[in-house]
């Protein structure tokens, strides 16, 4: 419960540092993001993962981003997880104070993470510490043409997830559950400018598990981003505070079994 309790206060302090100076420019969005995730299993411990996230604004009017990740699962123990891999991410220019130059700027990353399962009672609690590094590529100021740049950053992330049943003790095939996370990004290294704090995504919603290997989840979202550089006009900082839907689609392969 300590640890639990630090971690909200830290995402609670970077959120309200964020909005609490009057002086930074506030730009709210309405999102859409859809995403399919899917673990593998192509060993008795390793599983290739693969996910796709379809990001929109303005409900569906307009893309605001797109990432396709891929990575390699190895199990611990029936609590612990190790992860890491390649994501490739598009940025298209959007909102009141666009970060993006042109129509849309690449990101290259790679990622390492540790996951921690527990459970109490019948709540089902998952702890995930991320690494990335991170390439930005920008064009020049016209924003049209080929990446001029690349820009290095770190990232460090941590995500606090929770699934509680609805139909008895434990989640089984065919029934509902309800579900919510909390993740906190923090930037460090070079690069970072005043982007220490990047974002925090709050969501929480209700979910539906066919079976063991595939579920349906529809959340409600709400995200604080704030931008890495101020907004050029005024040059005051910009922090985002985005609300939406998240679509959430996990299925999973298991090709170790004979058919």
């Amino acid at each position: 419960m300590k640890h639990l309790l630090l971690t909200g206060l830290v995402g609670l302090a970077g959120t309200l540092t964020c909005l609490g100076q009057a002086s930074r420019l506030k730009d709210a969005n309405t999102l859409c993001w859809f995403v399919y995730a899917g673990d593998h299993q192509i060993a008795k411990k390793w599983a290739i993962h693969t996910e796709f996230q379809g990001r929109r604004v303005d409900w569906v009017q307009q893309p605001q981003q797109l990432l396709s990740r891929l990575g390699f699962v190895r199990t611990l123990t029936e609590r612990v997880e190790l992860s890491g891999g390649y994501t490739y991410f598009q940025s298209y220019r959007y909102g009141n104070y666009p970060e993006v130059m042109g129509r849309v700027e690449p990101e290259n990353r790679l990622y390492e993470d540790i996951s921690l399962k527990d459970q109490l009672g019948s709540l089902g609690l998952t702890h995930r510490l991320r690494l990335e590094q991170r390439w930005l590529g920008s064009r020049d100021q016209s924003g049209q043409g080929a990446v001029q740049e690349w820009e290095y950053q770190n990232r460090i992330r941590y995500q606090l997830s929770l699934e509680f049943p609805l139909q008895g003790k434990t989640i089984e095939d065919k029934e509902w559950y309800l579900n919510a996370f909390d993740e906190l990004f923090i930037g460090f290294g070079r690069n970072v400018n005043d982007n220490v704090f990047n974002q925090n995504r709050l969501s929480s919603g209700l979910g539906y598990q066919f079976t063991n290997n595939a579920k349906l989840e529809l959340n409600y979202l709400y995200q604080i981003r704030q931008h890495a550089d101020p907004d050029p006009a005024s040059s005051r900082s910009v922090v985002e505070l985005n609300s939406g839907i998240w679509v959430n689609v996990l299925y999973n392969l298991d090709f170790t079994k004979k058919q």
